[in-house]
């Protein structure tokens, strides 16, 4: 599912100040550094009262300053519309938002624009959100609502937290629970490090991917837990330097590059690495996936999946070039999309299915350079277990299990 991406620079402005809370907003001398409590800006944290005033007042005067800034959010239930926090915040050497309470979104979506999102940071650098607090997107009442599972036309859902044209973000320690549509997004931005991020949604839940990467280069994710009712990460177009380590995924689709080949404008996707992690009862393990007809050719360059524990999951790898996820697609042309130095090592567990390596490339451009290595993938369902090919031509080494395609 691809974003529709609005990269506006809104500089940050003065406010008045909120339910009486202190006046250093605007006028007057900005604080050179420190914390400023989102609370002394009139947040309430009662979980009824709106504090999204509050939580921009306290943004406002926090960008303003210089130095190393924190913006404490202390324990409590934080209701909030949808809030963006725009920098660049110029004399800032670092931004700290330390999350220790809840904050809950509204689930009215007549407040949210078209391709928004509920709590987005945008073009901000030196950025760590962190502090053991969670982002709660209250998107079961919304849930019935999405109709992109069925409809290519469909109106997006609001994401829960975004990051736009950020650099050197860290994001640690923090979870969200129950997103609208996708848990997390990253658009755009260099430098990203998260870990220790907590994920969750009942499998059932349409579009809750965990976290979405476009356009992104420099990124880093590690030590994370991802439940959720799509991909548990998923690797859209335009991204660079990519390392996925010790993620534990499940329930959901798994960890994806894709899916590609939907829009004319689409950049590469190149040097990724996704190890160390446990698939538990997913979809997919890990899965490259392209569209048919692609309007424009894009290369999909440089990926290894390595050190992977599969339990129980229905297709451990997989590379669909042929990807339709509505009842009916365009399959006239072949994907355009090139794939070549994919590289699957090290992969072992259960299947709940016989097909625990679907090979399935493109008869225009079929894969090149594809290589599996060290595969031990037992079914435990009916029906033996084996791989299943179309136009790949893979080198196997080590043991092979279920055997190469003939």
């Amino acid at each position: 599912m691809r974003l529709v991406l609005l990269y506006l620079c809104i500089i940050c402005h003065g406010m008045a100040t909120v339910d009486g809370a202190r006046t250093n907003v605007s006028g007057g001398k900005p604080k050179s550094s420190g914390t400023f409590n989102v609370k002394e800006y009139g947040a309430r944290g009662n979980g009824r009262s709106d504090d999204t005033k509050a939580f921009l007042a306290a943004w406002d005067a926090a960008c303003k300053s210089s130095g190393q800034v924190k913006i404490l959010i202390p324990s409590g239930t934080y209701f909030l519309n949808p809030i963006e926090f725009n920098g660049p915040c110029r004399d800032v050497q670092s931004l700290k938002f330390q999350m220790q309470g809840t904050l809950r979104a509204t689930t009215d979506l007549r407040k949210y624009g078209n391709g928004k999102g509920w709590v987005e940071f945008r073009h901000v650098d030196g950025l760590t959100v962190t502090g053991g607090g969670t982002f709660d997107g209250q998107g079961a009442v919304s849930w019935p609502f999405n109709k992109c599972p069925k409809d290519k036309n469909c109106k997006v859902l609001p994401t829960s937290v975004k990051f736009v044209n950020t650099k050197d973000t860290v994001v640690r320690g923090i979870t969200s629970l129950n997103s609208k549509f996708f848990h997390m997004a990253l658009l755009g931005c260099h430098n990203f490090k998260g870990s220790g991020i907590t994920i969750s949604a009942p499998g059932t839940s349409p579009n809750t991917d965990g976290i979405h990467l476009e356009g992104s280069t420099g990124v880093t994710i590690s030590g994370s837990k991802v439940a959720t009712g799509d991909d548990c990460i998923s690797i859209g177009q335009g991204n660079s330097l990519v390392t996925i380590s010790g993620i534990t995924c499940g329930p959901g689709h798994g960890i994806s590059v894709g899916s590609l080949g939907r829009y004319n404008d689409e950049e590469d996707v190149k040097n990724v690495i996704v190890k160390d992690s446990t698939f538990q009862g997913t979809t997919n393990g890990v899965r490259i996936k392209t569209w048919a007809n692609s309007p424009a050719i894009t290369k999909v360059q440089n990926m290894t999946f390595d050190n992977l524990v599969m339990k129980n999951v229905d297709y451990p790898i997989v590379i669909d070039q042929t990807y339709c996820p509505f009842a009916k697609c365009d399959n006239s042309r072949a994907s355009r999309v090139k794939l070549s130095d994919i590289h699957f090592k090290n992969i072992r567990g259960t299947t709940k299915r016989p097909e625990a390596v679907i090979l399935r490339c493109s008869k225009g451009t079929p894969c090149q350079k594809l290589s599996l290595h060290n595969i031990n993938l037992k079914n435990i369902g009916f029906g033996g277990t084996l791989s299943t090919c179309l136009n790949a031509k893979a080198e196997y080494s080590g043991n092979i299990f279920p055997p190469p395609c003939q």
